[in-house]
Parts: C-alpha cells; structure tokens; sequence
C-alpha cells in the first residue's frame, strides 16, 4: 500500500477495491446492450465513471474485461461444482442432481444469466472466449462428472453406460435450451425457465440411467 493510499484513507481504499467490480458491471451492461465489438473501452470507463487509462489498470484490454466476467460469475460456480463432485462417495444421482439446481439456481439471477449469452452470441466471432471457457471451467469440471459416473456404474447404481458420452447427456438438454433461447429466439410460455426445465430433466435422465435393480426411492425433485 502506497503512502498515498494511507493517507487518503480507508474510504479511499474501499473505493479502490471496488473498481474492478464497477468496470466489470459496466461492461456486463453494455456488452448486452450493444455487444462485444461495437463496445469501445472508452464506453465502459464512462459507464463506470472512470477514466480510460483507469480501466486499464485493472484491465490490460476489452478481451481481459469478458475473461473478467466469466472468472467473476461462472468459475466459482464450477469451482463449488468440483468441490462437491470430487468429494462425494455413494449414490451418483444425488449429487447430479445437487449440482444441477445449484446451477438452476444461479441462472436465475439475470446478471449471472447474462453470461452464457454473452458468450454464446460472441463465441462465433471470438473463438478465444471459448477456448477460455474451455479452460477454466469444462477441462476442469467434465472429467470429474465422469469419475463420478464411472464409480456410480462400479457400484451398481447406474446402467453400464459410457461416462465421456453421459456427460453429453447431462448438460446437453441445458445448452439446447440455451442455444433455442438465444439464437433462435425460441423460449417456454413462462420464460427461460431453467429451474422447471432441470427438475423435468432430471426425471427423464434418471429413469434411463439408473441400473435396473437399483432403490427407486430417489426422487429427481
């Protein structure tokens, strides 16, 4: 901390730490409003209230402020996700289906929404998001859903399906819903409806995954 900062004092500082998160709100908000390419640096920092040179010292370029928002909102989702996922030990399904309402629940916050479709409508045109998206979040998260899967089949609660191939299986029908809305402008009568779309998901995926003599006591929702 500079001599500076402490002179100014905690107030200052407060405000300091705080800047990140205002750049990174007001690119969120123009980024769905204009896009990513029609949106110029200068833009965000009078969003925020901040010199040009003041966003960039926080952020080297506009790519650095997407990768910002996807760290920000959608890592530490993948990170309590791995958490759980490389923790557990029994019945596979419970936690499938832990893991998939924690995400229905987050999705239901419209600022955490606006993430995948921001990078859904970008990725076409910036294949680095995805690669990034890859990075920090699938490269990390789909090989334990397979372990998981793996040793729900060893210990005789699923079908002996193929794990790499069931992972597409699970998140297929939440990106399909994802892509309708948001590409082809095609939503439930009720809106997005993420949370509905996984306890109706749920159903479905494990009435054809469970092992045939398994407890059928468990409820998807």
């Amino acid at each position: 901390m500079s001599d500076l900062d402490r002179e100014r004092g905690p107030k200052f500082r407060r405000r300091a730490e705080a800047r990140p998160d205002e750049v990174l709100d007001a690119a969120l908000a123009l980024f769905i409003e204009k896009g990513f390419a029609a949106t110029r640096v200068e833009d965000i920092a009078a969003r925020a209230g901040l010199s040009k040179g003041a966003v960039y010292l926080y952020f080297p370029s506009k790519e650095a402020i997407l990768e910002g928002l996807v760290k920000r909102a959608v890592v530490p989702i993948a990170d309590t996700a791995l958490g759980v996922l490389e923790t557990y030990a029994g019945d596979p399904r419970l936690v499938i289906s832990s893991v998939l309402k924690m995400v229905a629940g987050r999705l239901s916050d419209p600022r955490m929404v606006a993430i995948p479709r921001l990078l859904i409508r970008e990725m076409i045109h910036f294949p680095q998001f995805a690669q990034m998206y890859r990075r920090e979040v699938l490269d990390r998260v789909l090989p334990a859903v397979e372990r998981l899967l793996q040793n729900g089949i060893e210990e005789g609660y699923l079908r002996p399906v193929d794990p790499h191939l069931t992972v597409r299986s699970i998140i297929g029908p939440i990106v399909l819903h994802m892509l309708m809305a948001e590409i082809f402008a095609i939503t439930p009568p009720g809106g997005l409806e993420i949370g509905r779309l996984i306890d109706n998901h749920l159903t479905i995926l494990f009435d054809g995954l469970s092992a045939p003599k398994s407890d059928r006591r468990f409820m998807a929702t």
